[in-house]
């Protein structure tokens, strides 16, 4: 009888959690795209640095190109800018090379969790989204705004 009451009470809990989910669905593009970059990672969907990126943005493999504002070097980011251009790809602009790193999966994650070793990158393609998530559907929306 002790299993039987134990169950009840993970089924509400899974009903609390599917609730909170619901009022979280106000991620902001960041979040959103940290989510996507999450995902895609673990799918191996994910392109980083220049020959990676400008391979896969050449072929077409694409759905979406993270480019680091603070890029010291200018031919870069006009050869990456203009393969979205011409192939239509999304691109959107992050402000920090370590931080996009961290999202990208550049780093090793020590016993607490907490990023170490993190190598910064200027440049991130989502070849594969893996799974559909709600930052996925946010990122959508906010590249139909944009457009």
């Amino acid at each position: 009888m002790s299993d039987a009451g134990s169950e009840k009470p993970e089924v509400v809990e899974e009903v609390e959690v599917a609730e909170a989910a619901a009022p979280k669905g106000k991620l902001s593009v960041e979040e959103a795209l940290q989510q996507v970059l999450k995902n895609a990672l673990v799918h191996d969907g994910l392109a980083r640095g220049l020959r990676e990126c400008a391979k896969a943005l050449d072929k077409r493999q694409a759905h979406l190109c993270v480019l680091v504002e603070t890029c010291t070097e200018a031919e870069y980011i006009k050869l990456i800018e203009a393969l979205c251009a011409e192939h239509k790809i999304n691109l959107i602009k992050v402000s920090d090379a370590k931080v996009l790193g961290t999202w990208a999966g550049l780093c090793k994650i020590d016993r607490e969790g907490n990023p170490r070793k993190i190598v910064g990158t200027s440049c991130v393609v989502v070849k594969d989204y893996g799974s559909e998530s709600e930052g996925l559907n946010v990122l959508l929306d906010y590249f139909k705004s944009r457009q």
